[in-house]
């Protein structure tokens, strides 16, 4: 028998007990129920293994460990709404179905992908209809990200009354993705990728189900699990497709894997979290002019499959924003760069990036134009629509030379240094500095030149 209350906190309290005996029964460990045969029916390697108490998920102790958050909230006996955020075939979905079990609720799935508010709607009758009985229900919703705001919406009266527990998975980033409703409701928490050991466990596990050893050297093995890329279920499939190519007694070499399995693609999709953080870190690794460090994320992009047009964009961006006139230069090669790819195309283009990658790292760094224009902007939309000083106005007509429209125009060229001193900004707004160039590369030259300019403007009375 189950008996469930709601208490103030907004989470569920839940005990479980036996028929028989009529004491609570441990929450965390239990193993899933069903005959061995469903153990051993046939299907994937990684379903097979998928774990059948929350001691068997490996590679998130942060979580399901003696201290993890989701072991502290079995042993309280409280459970709120959740959102795992993590990378594909790091135990989303099966910690979910574990936490059920060991909360004795009933187990509902939804898609984001294929689910629509019809079928919440149904989810959630159902659930009305099971809480009548005294029974609670776990909603677990895969590709959370995928639900649009009128679906998010209108989960959030069920997670209020308590008629579900919301579990939702997903791989964006939950600030982005998810309405602020909705987050105020549930507890993020993050699945890591699995590290190496985790998937050596992962691998140790398959060989024992298997009974036999992956046909696999040392260095080969090192490699399967660098493909995985940090996916416990990427693990397990690979491992599957070598002991299928293998013959009787043949053991492959790191080559001789590659040829087997091919090479993953790792985790870089165009919405994807990992998208935006290795532009991030190509970025800052080039404002940080670590032209190896730059180098080896626009590698990972490349490899990954991203555009390299994008990234050749992103370098012109980063040739104006984070170098400026501090080395006039480097927009001059990144716009190279983009037009060699456009002529050459893979992938003998994509070597002219790289070369632009490195002579923007390279170069002398500088954000005085950036923060020129920003303040500049700030100014104009500040100040209005102020008129320019009469002096610097043409007179293209009789009518507008009497209203004083060109008089008093010193003429730069003819001035001594070619320099009148003469204020060109509007009266009723002053003079302004805006740009603020820094003593490195070629703005060490500008900066002479304007406080040169500066001094004989004071001088001349400008």
């Amino acid at each position: 028998m189950t008996t469930r209350a709601r208490h103030s906190d907004g989470a569920s309290r839940f005990t479980a007990t036996s028929p028989a005996q009529g004491a609570p029964r441990p929450f965390a460990d239990q193993p899933r129920p069903g005959p061995l045969a469903d153990r051993l029916r046939p299907g994937p390697l990684a379903d097979r293994l998928r774990p059948r108490s929350l001691a068997e998920v490996v590679g998130q102790e942060h979580l399901v460990g003696p201290d993890g958050a989701l072991r502290r909230m079995l042993d309280t006996r409280s459970l709120g709404s959740l959102i795992f955020w993590g990378p594909p075939g790091t135990g989303k979905t099966t910690v979910a179905w574990l936490l059920a079990h060991a909360t004795a609720l009933e187990f509902a799935k939804l898609s984001a992908v294929s689910s629509g508010v019809g079928d919440l709607k149904k989810v959630f009758e159902e659930a009305r209809a099971r809480r009548e009985t005294g029974r609670g229900t776990l909603l677990f919703v895969d590709e959370m990200h995928r639900f649009n705001r009128a679906q998010q919406d209108a989960s959030l009266p069920v997670m209020e009354d308590g008629t579900i527990v919301l579990v939702g998975a997903t791989t964006e980033n939950p600030s982005f993705e998810l309405n602020a409703a909705l987050l105020s409701r549930a507890r993020v928490l993050v699945f890591k990728p699995l590290d190496g050991g985790a998937l050596e466990s992962l691998l140790a596990r398959a060989e024992s189900e298997r009974g036999r050893a992956l046909p696999l050297g040392s260095a080969a093995r090192a490699s399967l699990i660098r493909m995985a890329d940090g996916d416990g279920r990427a693990v397990l499939t690979l491992a599957e497709e070598v002991w299928r190519a293998a013959r009787p007694g043949e053991v492959f070499d790191a080559a001789a894997l590659r040829e087997v399995v091919q090479w993953r693609t790792p985790a870089c999709g165009k919405s994807q979290d990992s998208h935006h953080n290795l532009i991030s870190a190509l970025h800052k690794s080039v404002r940080g002019s670590d032209p190896d460090a730059a180098l080896y994320y626009f590698s990972r992009m490349l490899d990954a499959g991203e555009d390299p047009l994008y990234l050749a964009r992103r370098i012109v961006r980063m040739a104006v924003e984070d170098i400026g006139l501090a080395d006039p230069q480097a927009l001059v090669i990144a716009n190279a760069a983009k037009d060699a790819y456009d002529f050459l195309g893979n992938p003998e283009g994509e070597l002219a990036i790289a070369q632009a990658v490195i002579y923007v790292a390279a170069a002398p760094k500088s954000n005085a134009t950036y923060a020129a224009f920003g303040a500049a902007m700030r100014t104009a939309k500040r100040a209005g629509s102020l008129s320019p000083p009469k002096h610097v106005l043409n007179a293209p007509t009789r009518l507008m030379r009497p209203e004083g429209y060109g008089r008093g125009c010193d003429d730069d060229h003819a001035a001594e240094d070619a320099f009148s001193g003469q204020d060109y900004f509007p009266e009723a707004l002053g003079r302004q500095v805006f740009y603020d160039p820094p003593e490195r590369g070629f703005e060490r030259e500008i900066r002479k030149r304007l406080d040169y300019w500066a001094k004989l403007r004071r001088e001349r009375g400008g």
